[in-house]
């Protein structure tokens, strides 16, 4: 039995600074309500106690708070450990800040697009954990805490077979690496049973040797572990105890000092098997130093307090053998690389070169190049090895390779052609000074290290810093204090940036002039402004802004593929974009553009799709309440707007429709009413365009037969065997369709059938007959005067099909001038008898509606003397079942196994298919596309000549008889299918 996918209880998503809680709060959820979490979740983001708490405190921290919460909603006053026994809690860390996004290593953007996902949206890094955490790597474990880093992309191609049978403790998560990247890097060592014996964090050749497994790697540190519900109850003890309630904002807020404590190092290796006392509290162990415990009382005693509550709790570790780990270092060249070479650090979505962005000329974009989330208008040529995220840019641009350029506006283009860009770093960000928000600009190289000392071998823009002085002319002094050491100098605290000009708003020109295009005053223009270091930035920069600008840039970039999905009959649902519009406040936007489209598309398909679309936006506005989506659709109120439809004015229906539809927004059931009128609309466009069919007609003369010379059409019955309704409209025209179904007899006769003859008498005389399970309904008509046929679009009255038949096949004009029998006189020296039946009950599902119009439209072209081909055919009872108003049918449901354009208007392409003789595939017409809403059987009229797709004719299938003549004139068959 296949375990379980986690549902967690509680996630916590811990954050440095509290300005960035309510922003990443909200993204949290966002997921939630796109599914992307589950809506029993409780979602909680944490700010750190205080600064520099560490991995260990922070974590303490996040499982207080979870603990907290949950006890709350258990009922209880206090904080209760009991409420951990039966819960799934989620930490993740958000870590330190990251030069190349503002939002944080947890929120960097990836080059891949996820077409499952039931909302479109941009996938970060944290999408990318949280899926890995929910779907692979915490499948089947107990209850517990699960605590993750978000500084790392981590790849799990394959679920891993982790043993949890009898668990106790905590676990930790490793995937293999060199002895090389280790060397930067943290390893475990452990037992032949998989216990952990220590950490060892940039320990030397011979100690990461040590770990070495028989195949030469080294299980490193993933900065994913386990806590069994125990083991984190005993964590959770320590809260209360003296110095650990510093790391907590319960202690911070009673007045305690605070400490900082490592994850790893202070809490999990107290649980090392081997460890002693000693070596641990005093910090001897392999990785357990550093600068901030050494010689530290507080965190001495932290450790003491730790060791006792945990090590007697084994910790045992999980290597995932075909996982990958890349930490998200502080180098552009590493960050540049992991976004263009996609190796591997997304295991469940493939790379993805243009991901949510449109590109207006794709053809200029190298091999190796990443565009995400950004709107390219022009001619923009990107090199290899470059990426572009979160930029709207004018062309006409040249970005050669090596680059990264993030956060630029249209503004931004104009600068960036007058500058040679190679090997760059190019940033536009949000920041707020106190309450101005304001946008500025960074320039960095590909190769530049943030520490190194500007006298010793630094550089800047990737040449030294000396050439830099002497091609700006700006100074040291310019940018860094006197009293600041030469050993301290480096490009994070260099205040190079301009934040504010006294007159002038700020441009990107203000940095790109680094790069040697100096032009008049530029210098003294830079040296007026107010300028901050990359360290004084980062604390000021607005991360709800810079979150709400990536999203106002995603549907932007969106309206261009709605756009051409509907324009272009791409073969691509607007479902997920739209549920993800709805949920991000952006639908406003969404209805603005399918108005447009709509209004504005000389395709009726096209049209019908957007309103279509509009329905949908509307009903996901009311979240699943307001009742069902079907319904009536006929207020008064939607009638002038229906009439402009029904007319041919397109624009002015869309138009008055969308005046209506802002009086139906207030509330859930007025919205499922509005959208049910958009699925009334678009079935106006749409019968529009499906009666478009009657241009393919084409309807040639033949010997008309004598008077009293019956032509009989027998035909068997069909069934589907999958795929049914699939190609209607309106779900053809997202989704395409393919329906497979099978000819059958019933009773071993054919079913349905039709025979027509001229008679004397210039009428109409119609019999028709149908069976069900009690007997026979016979209907008798006789029509005279054109009067007798006004109701032929009515689909209840009384011979309705047999009318319209008579009609579409132009046997009969309507209205006319001419009196019927005038009609019938001239054109045929006098009128029809037309008898119809069916075997089958009404409704029985078998395809009798479709099938008896095919019958009834070939018996008729025969009995006056015309002649069809077979895609005639099927265009004429497209046309017939339009005019009736049965109106959702793209094909007729008898016709061959065929596919169409999906432009209007609507010509279908036959495409054989046939397997075994016995079973048809049929592709729905409109191609791509949509909902259905009608059947399809399936035989048309064949010449004697065998079918194409092999075989003789088929011996079962449907037949036309002139009269009682021996030999069939033509057979009337399934094609590419055999009868049972």
């Amino acid at each position: 039995m296949a375990p379980k996918t986690v549902e967690w209880t509680v996630i916590v998503l811990t954050c440095q600074h509290k300005d960035s809680v309510c922003a990443f709060q909200k993204e949290l959820e966002i997921r939630q309500r796109r599914g992307a979490l589950g809506p029993r979740t409780i979602l909680l983001t944490v700010e750190d106690p205080t600064a520099h708490v560490g991995s260990g405190g922070a974590t303490l921290n996040a499982l207080l708070v979870a603990a907290e919460h949950l006890s709350a909603r258990a009922g209880y006053t206090v904080v209760t450990s009991d409420v951990l026994q039966e819960a799934w809690i989620l930490i993740l860390h958000m870590g330190r800040d990251f030069p190349f996004d503002d939002c944080g290593r947890a929120f960097t953007c990836l080059p891949v697009e996820d077409p499952s996902a039931p909302a479109e949206a941009l996938v970060c890094n944290l999408d990318s954990l949280l899926w890995t955490m929910t779907h692979q790597l915490c499948k089947g474990s107990p209850p517990g805490v699960w605590v993750c880093s978000t500084d790392m992309l981590l790849t799990v191609p394959s679920a891993p077979e982790i043993n949890w049978d009898g668990f106790q403790g905590a676990k930790v998560i490793s995937v293999p690496g060199t002895v090389l990247y280790a060397r930067n890097h943290g390893v475990y060592l452990t037992t032949q049973q998989g216990l952990v014996c220590d950490i060892i964090y940039r320990g030397s050749e011979a100690q990461i040797q040590q770990c070495a497994r028989p195949d030469g790697k080294v299980p490193l540190v993933s900065g994913v572990v386990f806590f069994s519900s125990e083991t984190a109850e005993q964590l959770l003890a320590t809260h209360v105890i003296p110095p650990l309630d510093a790391c907590t904002y319960m202690g911070l807020d009673s007045g305690a000092q605070p400490i900082q404590l490592s994850l790893f190092f202070d809490i999990m290796l107290c649980m090392a098997e081997g460890m002693t006392e000693e070596d641990f509290v005093n910090g001897r162990a392999h990785g357990a130093g550093g600068s901030h415990t050494k010689g530290a009382v507080g965190v001495k005693s932290a450790r003491s307090v730790l060791w006792k509550a945990l090590h007697a709790f084994p910790l045992s570790m999980a290597c995932l053998p075909d996982g990958s780990y890349d930490y998200m270092t502080m180098a552009a060249s590493d960050h540049i690389h992991n976004l263009t070479l996609c190796t591997g650090s997304i295991s469940h979505l493939p790379f993805c070169r243009v991901a949510h962005s449109h590109v207006a000329q794709p053809q200029l974009l190298e091999d190796g190049s990443s565009i995400t989330n950004s709107l390219l208008e022009g001619a923009v040529q990107l090199g290899p090895w470059s990426v572009i995220q979160h930029c709207h840019l004018q062309g006409p641009l040249k970005i050669g390779s090596g680059c990264l350029l993030t956060g630029l506006d249209m503004a931004s283009s104009l600068a960036l052609q007058s500058c040679q860009l190679q090997n760059i770093v190019i940033q536009g960000h949000c920041i707020r000074l106190q309450d101005m928000p304001c946008k500025m600009f960074t320039l960095t190289g590909h190769h530049d290290d943030w520490q190194s000392p500007a006298g010793d071998g630094g550089i800047y823009l990737n040449v030294p810093w000396a050439e830099f002085f002497h091609r700006t002319g700006i100074r040291e002094g310019d940018i860094w204090d006197p009293d600041t050491p030469q050993g301290s100098r480096c490009l994070l605290n260099a205040r190079l940036f301009p934040v504010l000009h006294a007159c002038e708003p700020l441009r990107a020109w203000d940095v790109l002039w680094f790069l040697g295009s100096q032009t008049r005053g530029q210098l003294q223009r830079w040296r007026a402004s107010w300028r901050m270091s990359w360290e004084e930035l980062l604390t000021c920069l607005d991360q709800a802004a810079e979150l709400e600008s990536r999203r106002a840039l995603f549907f932007l970039q969106a309206k261009y593929k709605l756009r051409s999905v509907l324009l272009e009959h791409q073969d691509c649902s607007l479902l997920p974009l739209i549920r993800s519009a709805v949920h991000e406040g952006y639908q406003e936007a969404m209805l603005s553009t399918l108005d447009q489209v709509a209004s504005t598309a000389s395709d009726a398909g096209v049209a019908a799709r957007a309103l279509a679309c509009i329905a949908d936006v509307l009903g996901c506005m009311a979240k699943g309440e307001g009742g069902l989506r079907s319904g009536p659709a006929a207020n008064r109120e939607w009638l002038p707007a229906f009439q402009r439809l029904e007319t041919g004015d397109i624009a002015g229906g869309v138009k008055a429709l969308a005046k209506e539809r802002n009086k139906w927004l207030g509330r859930p059931a007025l919205l499922v009413r509005a959208a049910r009128h958009y699925e009334s609309a678009e079935q106006i466009l749409i019968r529009q365009a499906v009666m478009s069919s009657c241009q393919f007609v084409s309807v040639g003369q033949a010997e008309l037969l004598p008077i009293g010379h019956w032509v009989l059409v027998e035909c068997p019955a069909r069934i589907d065997l999958s795929g049914g309704w699939s190609d209607t409209p309106p779900i053809t025209y997202e989704h395409g369709g393919a329906v497979v179904d099978i000819a059958i007899l019933v009773d071993g006769c054919r079913p349905i059938g039709a025979q027509a003859r001229r008679i004397t008498e210039p009428e109409l005389r119609l019999v028709s007959t149908s069976g069900t399970l009690e007997g026979e309904v016979l209907l008798e008509l006789v029509c005279q005067d054109l009067e007798d046929l006004q109701d032929y679009c009515q689909p209840h009255a009384p011979g309705a099909l047999l009318k319209a038949a008579f009609i579409c096949t132009q046997i009969v004009t309507f209205p006319s001038q001419k009196p019927l029998q005038v009609q019938l006189l001239e054109n045929f020296g006098g009128g029809f008898e037309l008898h119809t039946w069916s075997l089958l009950p009404h409704g029985s599902g078998l395809g009798t509606s479709s099938i008896l119009a095919g019958a009834v439209m070939a018996s008729l072209y025969q009995a006056a003397g015309k002649s069809t081909s077979t895609e005639s055919l099927i265009h004429a009872v497209l046309h017939l079942e339009q005019v009736l108003t049965t109106a959702t049918k793209p094909l007729p449901s008898w016709a061959v196994s065929g596919t169409a354009t999906g432009k209007g208007p609507f010509p279908v392409v036959k495409a054989r298919c046939c397997l075994k003789g016995l079973v048809a595939c049929r592709r729905g017409l409109a191609g791509p596309g949509g909902r259905a809403c009608a059947r399809h059987q399936d035989w048309a009229v064949e010449g004697p000549a065998a079918p194409e797709g092999g075989g003789g004719a088929d011996p079962h299938a449907g037949q036309i008889h002139p009269d009682t003549e021996p030999a069939p004139a033509s057979s009337v068959h399934r094609k590419n299918s055999a009868g049972p």
